[in-house]
């Protein structure tokens, strides 16, 4: 399979909250995309979770065996609507990988830890992934509300935007909507970067249903299923992605 797109999703459910609507118009008009989930990957079997963790799988109300097997299955399950492939790290989520040092939610969404190796892993990872698909163009996170695992994927995708390699950065949802999110976080990056509106209006609707594949999440995210479908319409029919100058 020769992939037009590749999205870098930090989680099950980043790329579909997105950039859904992009993932399912590009897959109507014939191209492939492969969407490359990242810290999807379960912690070992006798793992013991730190409070935190335990309190986000009671948000997610799932067990702690079972939250990352159940959340990868939602996500096929989303993506499959959008059509698109799938493919996973298998890393660990920031409350596995480091539950010392993201202890909350303000560490979560804070300045990654100097001894997180997520980084790295990527740096590891990634390269060899998109030397099968030259030519593919990479979506990657803009950052918007600063979660460590999406700043570490920003920073991998703007070394290789850097390279050269043909990046295009998406703005994270649900947190671009929070008012001063996006400038926000365009201060931090810097200005070099311009806007690429797309129009989702004939795919938002699908968008919606594959967003509702993440039931573990909508709760904690939205309040529900109902309210996610309000908020994400009322969000508009336009993803915007930013590209380098």
């Amino acid at each position: 399979m020769a992939y037009a797109h590749i999205y870098l999703s930090p989680h099950p459910d980043d790329a579909a909250l997105s950039c859904g609507g992009t993932i399912a118009r590009q897959a109507a008009a014939g191209e492939h995309v492969l969407v490359v989930t990242i810290c999807d990957g379960s912690p070992p079997p006798d793992a013991s979770f730190s409070p935190f963790a335990a309190d986000q799988h009671r948000r997610w109300d799932l067990p702690p065996a079972e939250a990352m097997r159940r959340r990868r299955a939602e996500d096929a399950a989303a993506l499959a609507i959008l059509g698109a492939d799938g493919s996973d790290l298998g890393l660990l989520d920031a409350i596995y990988r480091m539950p010392a040092a993201y202890v909350d939610d303000a560490t979560l969404f804070g300045p990654p830890d100097p001894a997180d190796p997520l980084g790295a892993q990527l740096r590891a990872s990634l390269p060899a992934i998109l030397a099968l698909y030259p030519g593919a163009r990479l979506y990657a996170p803009l950052g918007v509300g600063n979660h460590v695992d999406h700043q570490a994927t920003h920073a991998l995708a703007a070394a290789l935007a850097a390279e050269g390699v043909p990046v295009a950065f998406y703005e994270d949802f649900p947190y671009v909507a929070r008012p001063g999110a996006r400038e926000a976080r365009l201060a931090v990056i810097g200005p070099a970067l311009r806007p690429e509106p797309v129009d989702i209006a004939a795919t938002l609707e699908r968008k919606i249903a594959a967003i509702a594949a993440y039931a573990s999440q909508l709760d904690n995210l939205f309040g529900g299923a109902e309210p996610m479908a309000e908020v994400v319409r009322a969000h508009g029919a336009e993803e915007r992605f930013w590209t380098p100058l």
